[in-house]
C-alpha cells in the first residue's frame, strides 16, 4: 500500500502515556541529496512495523511504497534559497551550527514542521540521516535522537555537539571501515550495522549473464566508471579519455553524470551510458569498477565483488576521501586522491585494483544490516521509555499550574 503523505500543517493532540499505551512514534529526518539517504532509511523503516513512523524529507516522491504505519511529510528544500534581506544574508555563520543561515523561509518552515511534530506527537525518538541541526533541535525539545554516522573530518563544534547530544550513533557500515581518528567516546556509542543495502534486492547476475544482457564478449576487458547521485558534479570525462588510450584493448563505460573540460577527444573504446536502471549489469560485467566512494554505491559494488578503484568527488567534510582511505587500508579498493593524468599512472592504478581482496570486500555487505539498524533504533527507544507511566500532557499542565500559583 502507498504510505500517507501529509502536509506540514498537520497537528494532533498528545495521547496520554499509560502502561498499556502503544509504542510512541519514531521520526526520521532524511536528507534528499543523493539517493543513498532515502534508500537506506526506506530499508530500515521496512523493519519497523510495530509503531508509527513519520518521515520528513524534501523529496518524498522519491520514496517507494511504504507500509500503513509510515507517514511521509514533505518539507521545503532550503538549499540555494536566498535570505529574506541583504542584511540577514551578510550575518556571520555560526560555528555552533553546521549550516544555519538567517532569514531563509524554507529552512524555518522545515525545521518548524519537525519541531511542531516533536512537540505535539509525544514523539519517542528522532533519527537524523543526516543533519547536526536536527539532532540539536530534538535535544532542545527534550526528545532523544539517534544520528546516522558518515565518514569524514567532522571535528567541528557543530558535529561534536550533535554527537554529544544524541543518545546513540548509527554507522551503516562494517566496523572494520571505521576511521582511525574516530574518538573512542563516540565509538562506544556507535552501532555498526554492517554494510547496509536494500535486503529485498535480487542477487546480482554472474559476469557471463551480465555480458550476455549487455551484448559484450566474454574475452574483452571491461572497465566501468560510475558516479553516485550525491553532492558531486559527476565523473570528469577528460581523465577517462587518457585511461582509454592507456588501456586501448579495454572497453570503457561511464555511468551517471560526466563533466567536461571542453577539450575531450572521443575514442571508440569509451562509451558514455548515463543514468540507467540496470547499473548492476554493468558492475557485474566489469573486470574493474572505478567508483566515487559514496556509501550506497560502494556497497553495491561489494555486493557483486569486483576489483575497485575509488576516486572521491569533492564532498563536505572530506567524506569520500576518508571513506576511500578506509577502503584502501582494508585492501578492498585502490585509492587515488586525484584522477590520473598519464598512461603509467592509469596502468598502475588498474593493476593495484586487480590485486584487492575480493572476499573481504564482499564480506562488508550484511544482508541483515537494515534489520540490525531497526532493532537498534527500537531497542534504544524502548529502553529509554520502558519505565514511563505518566500522562506527560497532564504533568506539563500541572507544572504550569504550579508555576502560576507560585506567581500569584
Amino acid at each position: 500500500m502507498l504510505s500517507k503523505v501529509t502536509s506540514t500543517t498537520t497537528q494532533s493532540t498528545p495521547a496520554p502515556v499509560t502502561v498499556n499505551a502503544p509504542p510512541r512514534a519514531i521520526g526520521f529526518f532524511v536528507h534528499h541529496h543523493g539517493s543513498g539517504h532515502i534508500k537506506r532509511c526506506s530499508a530500515i523503516i521496512d523493519h519497523i512495523t510495530d509503531r508509527p513512523v513519520t518521515v520528513f524529507c524534501a523529496q518524498t516522491e522519491r520514496f517507494p511504497a511504504m507500509a500503513d504505519n509510515v507517514s511521509l511529510v514533505r518539507i521545503p528544500n532550503p538549499h540555494g534559497q536566498p535570505a529574506c534581506t541583504s542584511a540577514l544574508h551578510h550575518q556571520s555563520a555560526s560555528t555552533a551550527m553546521d549550516c544555519a543561515p538567517l532569514g531563509v523561509s524554507a529552512l524555518r518552515a522545515g525545521m518548524g514542521a519537525i519541531a511542531q511534530w516533536l512537540a505535539t506527537e509525544d514523539a519517542a525518538l528522532l533519527v537524523s540521516d543526516v543533519s547536526a541541526e536536527v539532532v540539536l533541535l530534538a535535544r532542545i525539545l527534550s526528545v532523544p535522537a539517534i544520528k546516522l554516522r558518515m565518514h569524514g573530518n567532522r571535528s567541528d563544534a557543530a558535529h561534536v555537539a550533535a554527537y554529544t547530544a544524541c543518545v546513540g550513533l548509527l554507522a551503516p557500515f562494517d566496523e572494520r571501515l571505521e576511521q582511525a581518528n574516530w574518538p573512542a567516546k563516540f565509538r562506544q556509542k556507535t552501532c555498526y550495522t554492517g554494510g547496509l543495502i536494500d535486503s529485498s534486492l535480487q542477487p546480482p547476475p554472474s559476469r557471463k549473464l551480465a555480458r550476455q544482457r549487455l551484448g559484450l564478449p566474454l574475452g574483452k576487458q571491461v572497465i566501468v566508471a560510475i558516479t553516485g547521485s550525491g553532492a558531486g558534479i559527476g565523473t570528469p570525462l577528460a581523465p577517462l579519455t587518457v585511461g582509454a588510450r592507456a588501456l586501448p584493448d579495454a572497453q570503457w563505460f561511464t555511468l551517471g553524470n560526466t563533466a567536461r573540460y571542453g577539450h575531450e577527444t572521443a575514442f571508440s573504446n569509451l562509451s558514455e551510458v548515463g543514468w540507467v536502471d540496470n547499473a548492476i549489469d554493468y558492475i557485474a560485467a566489469a573486470d574493474v569498477v572505478i567508483a566515487t566512494p559514496g556509501d550506497t554505491l560502494i556497497h553495491e559494488v561489494a555486493r557483486v565483488g569486483r576489483p575497485l578503484v575509488c576516486i572521491p568527488e569533492w564532498c563536505y567534510y572530506d567524506e569520500q576521501a576518508c571513506k576511500a582511505e578506509a577502503l584502501d587500508g582494508l585492501n578492498v579498493a585502490a585509492y587515488s586522491a586525484t584522477w590520473p593524468g598519464s598512461f603509467p599512472t592509469w596502468q598502475a592504478l588498474i593493476e593495484r585494483a586487480l590485486a584487492v581482496d575480493i572476499d573481504t570486500q564482499r564480506s562488508l555487505v550484511n544482508r541483515n544490516a537494515a534489520a540490525n539498524a531497526a532493532a537498534y533504533i527500537c531497542n534504544t527507544t524502548d529502553a529509554l521509555w520502558n519505565t514511563e507511566q505518566r500522562d506527560v500532557a497532564a504533568v506539563a499542565t500541572s507544572s504550569m499550574g504550579a508555576i502560576a500559583a507560585a506567581d500569584s
